[in-house]
């Protein structure tokens, strides 16, 4: 599975993840055609090496003309700019929920509610360009996962559209309740609003780098030089590393762990609210979800709602699973499993960008290359796509496959990875 490590040493802010990201490999100028599909006007994004503390890093700078400072746009505005646009894979999505964060916490900070609140600098421009960039980068570098270190908070003042602030802002200190922060040793502002909404709303988890095998390096550069460290963010994108118990820790052939597989006998609810609990179940963490349909006791139909979960996640399905359903008790069991080494690949095709989730497998011989096993474009892509164009459903896939199989065609003499 594709993850993302976001090492926030000397701070967060969206020009710095959005540079980052760049830096990385993502294409800007793929970045430059999705953001041109939003009813946004008034930017051009400027991005240029740049060597801070001897590090070379990205900087992805927004420039406005004139006329963008004056917008001034409450959430409602942002959503329908984000529904507007034809951003890859969830990218509108998360941005929305970037947004709504940050709304929430404004509201907090200024007591009101997050669809009175007028953004002012976060709803202008920039923000929007820098949030809707993240996310589109996201989509486009196959991220699944996004882990990132504790976020660096900052000392001094900060000059805000309500005047003299503290550091750090509310609103990341509304952001960042309950959150671990981190001490860099420079002065000023370290996180901005943006920066934390985003890490707040698309991280898993904030702690150290998991185990994971790097594929790409990122640096973004943020608007001050640094005192005593780069002004800079890191982004590490690549995939989960496992390990095999019985191979002495040596990667194993496919990645392997234990989950929890739960199950709950439904005899008593209607489709609609099965389908809300399977839905709930997603959202609360669950790996995977599905609906088996069963004659229960006396011949009654019924249903078995089966879900697999891991750890940590384990008590919150649970509690998911008896609050949406009718059901007085839930089978769990340990069962182990062999994945593929999975990655999401962007794709372009003549209807857009589509994600295609690759799988990898090592070949039993040993060795570090891994053979591709399946690729198959995400159908929430290609659904949106071919609602988009007019098209079937099928016509975008078999154009993401093609231009999957494109890419894997090596030049003249040299021997492919493996088949799709």
């Amino acid at each position: 599975m594709s993850l993302i490590y976001v090492d926030a040493f000397a701070g967060a802010s969206g020009d710095m993840l959005l540079g980052a990201l760049l830096d990385a490999g993502v294409d800007a100028d793929a970045l430059r055609r999705h953001l041109a599909t939003l009813p946004v006007s008034g930017y051009r994004i400027d991005v240029r090496r740049e060597v801070r503390h001897g590090l070379a890093c990205t900087r992805a700078e927004v420039v406005l003309d004139g006329h963008a400072h004056h917008h001034h746009r409450g959430l409602s505005d942002v959503e329908k700019i984000l529904a507007a646009g034809r951003l890859p894979g969830r990218a509108a999505e998360q941005a929305g929920e970037i947004f709504r964060r940050l709304a929430e916490a404004e509201a907090a900070v200024h007591g009101s509610t997050p669809e009175e609140v007028h953004f002012h600098e976060v709803g202008a421009v920039d923000a929007i360009v820098d949030i809707a960039g993240v996310c589109t980068c996201l989509a486009l570098a196959g991220v699944d996962r996004v882990i990132a270190s504790p976020l660096p908070m900052g000392s001094g003042y900060v000059h805000a559209a309500h005047g003299r602030l503290p550091v750090p802002a509310p609103a990341v200190v509304a952001l960042m309740e309950g959150l671990p922060t981190a001490e860099c040793g420079e002065p000023g502002e370290r996180t901005t609003p943006t920066g934390a909404a985003i890490l707040v709303t698309l991280a898993e988890a904030f702690g150290p780098m998991p185990p994971m095998v790097p594929k790409a390096i990122g640096y973004g550069a943020g608007a001050r030089k640094g005192e005593t460290m780069p002004n800079c963010l890191r982004v590490m994108i690549g995939h989960e590393r496992a390990t095999d118990p019985g191979n002495g820790g040596g990667d194993a052939a496919a990645v392997a762990d234990s989950v929890w597989l739960l199950e709950a006998n439904l005899d008593d609810a209607t489709g609609e609210t099965i389908g809300a609990a399977a839905e709930a179940v997603l959202a609360a963490g669950a790996l995977d979800v599905w609906l088996i349909p069963v004659t229960m006791k006396k011949g009654r139909p019924g249903v078995v709602l089966a879900c697999l979960a891991d750890d940590d996640r384990r008590e919150a399905v649970e509690n998911v699973v008896f609050r949406e359903t009718t059901t007085f008790g839930i089978r769990r069991q340990r069962v182990e499993r062999s994945k593929l080494v999975r990655e999401h690949v962007a794709v372009e095709t003549a209807f857009g960008t589509v994600r295609v989730k690759v799988g990898r497998r090592r070949a039993s011989g040993g060795g570090e290359e891994r053979a591709v096993v399946t690729a198959s474009p995400e159908y929430e892509d290609c659904l949106h796509l071919a609602r988009e164009a007019g098209v079937a459903v099928r016509e975008v896939a078999e154009a993401a496959r093609a231009a999957w199989r494109a890419r894997q065609t090596p030049p003249a003499g040299q021997a492919t990875e493996g088949g799709d």
